[in-house]
């Protein structure tokens, strides 16, 4: 798969997804004024990723026009378990950086399990995303999002009664949606 179609893929979970069933109310704005950075990491090791994390962070800090980035990792951190190790050292990046309390970084893999939850259960669709990613957030702008949200310690608790509404067999079609190409127009 090219780049462009795991971009595809990650921008129609992000449309379908996130925005459509409002599981994150700030997406909507930023992805509309086109502030959403979509990247593809060709990395295959968790050191390049790490490295290609480095990279984001710096353009981030360098370019206030980016609000947000998708760091999409298709090849690497395939395993969950792998890939949830892998984010202490997200972590330990962002702190020998400086840039903790500037950026942080939310979580997202196609099969991200929460503690005390079974792999099938509909709630862990809310983390679920075609690919693995690492989505670096501004932390200024996430707290002044926050203060002018009402309820906002609801959205979690909203965000799983609805996946769990919706039931994993519904949740899985839209995922296999964001992978369908666009048929061609004919002449």
């Amino acid at each position: 798969m090219s780049s462009k179609e795991v971009v595809e893929s990650t921008r129609k979970w992000v449309e379908s997804v996130v925005i459509e069933l409002n599981l994150c109310p700030f997406a909507k704005r930023e992805l509309m004024q086109d502030r959403v950075r979509f990247t593809v990491s060709e990395a295959t090791t968790e050191e390049q990723l790490l490295a290609a994390l480095q990279r984001e962070l710096e353009l981030l800090g360098s370019n206030a026009q980016i609000e947000t980035t998708l760091l999409i990792h298709p090849e690497v951190l395939q395993d969950f378990y792998d890939y949830n190790q892998f984010l202490d050292f997200s972590d330990r990046l962002l702190v020998e950086m400086k840039l903790a309390g500037v950026f942080q970084i939310a979580s997202f893999h196609p099969a991200y399990q929460f503690g005390g939850t079974e792999p099938d259960d509909a709630e862990n669709f809310t983390n679920r995303s075609p690919y693995p990613m690492l989505h670096i957030l501004r932390e200024a702008s996430l707290e002044r999002a926050i203060a002018g949200y009402p309820d906002i310690d609801q959205v979690p608790i909203r965000n799983i009664e609805h996946m769990n509404s919706l039931g994993q067999s519904k949740l899985r079609s839209l995922f296999d949606a964001c992978f369908a190409r666009a048929e061609p127009a004919d002449d």
